[in-house]
């Protein structure tokens, strides 16, 4: 026992020095590399609005957003109360909407847009200038004029123009024809920047600046109103121009203004057989093309809804089922310019409502498509009220 607890004290500082490798210092641990926290994502204030808004809406809601709507008037108070009751996601300015001039107007879309203070509906008007114009101090030169002109001239009318809109109240301005032609005989060429895309195409980018920053743009009629003599408020043009053929041509000035930074494109009701059996209000090819091909992410709206029932043929004579076919395709906001009397009209905007509704309901349109106009819808009326 005592040589054991001897040799236990002999080892001890053996044992105490060898652990610190007898007697350095001990090295420096290493340190832990840290691993980079990852910048947040930054958050994109208009899509946050449009998401907490989005969750808030119950399907008539949204049933009603992807509307824009007319009755006639002049009175702010008939039209704030049709706007309040409809709960309608825009209202077409239409020549018996407007007095006069842009002054005039004021208290029609003031008292419109006071419906929904926090965030104003769209309020559209024609005012391409020239034979489609409703306001009358509008005097600054047009397409027909601006042709013959250079191009950067019709930057300073539309900037002039977009200032007139922007002073009578409205937010998003049907204005700019994107449409090509070189015949005489159509009916859109005496509103056209001209037959040539390149040319036609310089003038519509400038429209598209000029508006810049004082109303919403609007690129009409996609995919083409000129390929037809026909006028679509009562018919359905038809051409047979290849896609090949159009990506050429026709695309060209739809394409310089959606690179001009175009919030809006309206389809036609037009038909192009060779792409689509189906009219571009109603072809998920066209909407394919214009959102996927062209690159567009903005707001899609129909030219007025109610020439279709106008054509004469059965397939487009109910007003409901072409508004769920619109959508269903790819629009997002639908333009119905009625009447005082819903019997001239053949629909009411509780009829296009229901319809939509019930088409979701049975499965018909998906929650998803509905979602996706309501996107948009919100997203313009966003630019519109930051602009």
């Amino acid at each position: 026992m005592v040589r054991r607890a001897a040799l236990g004290l002999l080892l001890a500082p053996l044992l105490l020095t060898g652990c610190v490798g007898g007697g350095d210092t001990p090295p420096a641990p290493s340190p832990v590399p840290s691993t980079p926290s990852a910048s947040p994502t930054p958050v994109d204030p208009v899509a946050a609005e449009i998401d907490e808004r989005l969750a808030k809406m119950d399907l008539a809601t949204k049933a009603a957003t992807v509307l824009m709507l007319h009755t006639p008037g002049t009175d702010p108070s008939d039209l704030a109360s049709y706007m309040t009751t409809t709960g309608a996601g825009g209202f077409i300015l239409m020549g018996d909407n407007v007095p006069s001039t842009a002054a005039s107007v004021q208290p029609i879309t003031a008292a419109i847009k006071a419906t929904s203070s926090d965030l104003p509906p769209l309020i559209g008007i024609d005012e391409e200038g020239g034979d489609v114009a409703r306001l009358d101090d509008d005097t600054f030169p047009a397409a027909a004029t601006l042709k013959n002109e250079p191009a950067e001239n019709t930057r300073s009318a539309f900037a002039s123009r977009g200032q007139l809109v922007n002073t009578a109240g409205a937010n998003l301005n049907f204005g700019v024809i994107a449409d090509m032609t070189s015949d005489p005989d159509s009916f859109i060429f005496d509103r056209v920047f001209g037959g040539d895309p390149t040319s036609a195409g310089d003038r519509v980018e400038q429209a598209v600046l000029g508006e810049r920053g004082l109303v919403l743009s609007t690129l009409k009629h996609f995919p083409g109103h000129g390929r037809s003599e026909a006028n679509s408020h009562n018919s359905i043009p038809v051409t047979d121009v290849s896609q090949a053929e159009w990506s050429t041509t026709d695309a060209v000035p739809f394409e310089r203004g959606i690179g001009a930074g175009a919030e809006a494109v309206m389809t036609g009701h037009l038909l192009y057989s060779s792409v689509d059996p189906d009219i571009a209000t109603f072809s998920t090819k066209w909407h394919d093309i214009l959102r996927n091909d062209m690159g567009f992410d903005g707001l899609v709206v129909t030219d007025d809804m109610l020439m279709l029932l106008n054509s004469g043929q059965d397939e487009y004579a109910d007003p409901v089922a072409n508004a769920v076919r619109a959508l269903g395709a790819g629009g997002d906001l639908l333009l119905h310019v009625l009447a005082h009397d819903d019997a001239t009209s053949g629909v009411s905007p509780d009829q296009l409502k229901n319809g939509i509704v019930a088409a979701v309901q049975n499965g018909q349109l998906s929650q998803d498509r509905l979602d996706d106009a309501v996107r948009h819808v919100l997203k313009a009326r966003i630019l519109a009220r930051d602009e």
